[in-house]
């Protein structure tokens, strides 16, 4: 899952990034109301964790920013004991979650989980589609009672496909949540063709219909 953090305590933007890549998150991260406000309108998120108080504006406008382009993403404010009122501004308009300074890791990847699962599966801690079976939290899918040995990326992008079901995602959105930042690092987007193959090999292998579709010209589509 793609999210992006909005911190500008450097120390703790940089903890935190390390938590949740290590968690199997790709992350980006800002510490400024121009940086961030330019990648919450050109990027999309799974979710966004936003400090309310930032060099340059307010991380309330990053929320309003979000609900107004990007009404699918969840939010997650984090701020100071003190800022009563500015989290009530960011639930009003909003926010799915908010946490108070300070925190532990461990308690913002499960609101993390926890708001992503309630975005895209509504709620649901198990997905069905036909004999397959995924688990969003434990990054696992099976078919039949039989565990799939997916890799990493190969989840993420199941996952992706599925929160997208029946909808065109083209190569380029694919690159870009798998990999983020990272994606400007990249020769070609021939390895989205390579982690499709795969995802699909496997699973029809196991037993699941193939759910994947290739839409020429425009990138592909997971039909159930």
């Amino acid at each position: 899952m793609k999210i992006l953090l909005i911190e500008d305590e450097h120390a703790l933007n940089e903890s935190m990034v390390d938590y949740l890549r290590q968690e199997g998150y790709v992350c980006e991260s800002a510490e400024d109301y121009k940086t961030a406000s330019l990648k919450a309108a050109d990027f999309s998120y799974a979710c966004v964790i936003v400090d309310l108080t930032l060099p340059g504006g307010s991380g309330l406008d990053i929320v309003r920013l979000l609900k107004e382009n990007s009404p699918e993403t969840g939010i997650i404010i984090i701020s100071a004991k003190n800022a009563l009122d500015d989290k009530i501004s960011g639930l009003e308009i909003g926010a799915d979650d908010y946490l108070t300074k300070p925190f532990h890791l461990s308690e913002l990847n499960a609101r993390l989980k926890s708001v992503i699962r309630r975005r895209n599966f509504n709620g649901q801690k198990v997905v069905r589609v036909g004999l397959l079976e995924i688990f969003p939290d434990s990054a696992e899918a099976s078919i039949e009672g039989r565990k799939l040995t997916l890799t990493k990326k190969e989840f993420d992008l199941l996952l992706y496909l599925l929160s997208n079901r029946n909808r065109v995602v083209t190569k380029d959105s694919i690159a870009e949540h798998l990999w983020g930042d990272h994606i400007e690092a990249l020769d070609s987007l021939d390895f989205v063709y390579t982690h499709i193959k795969n995802l699909r090999r496997k699973l029809i292998d196991a037993g699941s219909e193939d759910y994947i579709q290739t839409v020429y010209g425009l990138g592909y589509k997971f039909s159930c």
